[in-house]
């Protein structure tokens, strides 16, 4: 990055600033938490705060809701073809 880019960026109001690399991998690693990750995720996409972040934390989240939708179909299908009897009844 040049000089340009990071006076041009330092003078951004904090709302519109990008993230960085790790800021990214930092969140990541925050909205992975269980159960404080997740109400964090929550409170991040409903903020006004930094715009990007808010961004990165609604796709977080879409990515979220399409991997418990995945999951249940899954589920449901295994339950109605005979599939999770038969792997609970191997498992005992």
């Amino acid at each position: 990055m040049n000089y340009y880019e990071k006076e041009e960026i330092g003078g951004l109001p904090e709302k519109y600033r990008p993230l960085t690399a790790w800021a990214y991998v930092g969140y990541q690693l925050l909205f992975a938490i269980p159960f404080i990750g997740f109400i964090i995720l929550l409170v991040f996409c409903f903020s006004d705060g930094n715009i990007n972040r808010r961004s990165f934390a609604r796709s977080y989240f879409c990515v979220f809701l399409l991997a418990l939708i995945v999951v249940g179909v899954l589920l449901t299908f295994f339950a109605l073809s005979g599939i999770m009897s038969s792997i609970i009844s191997n498992m005992r």
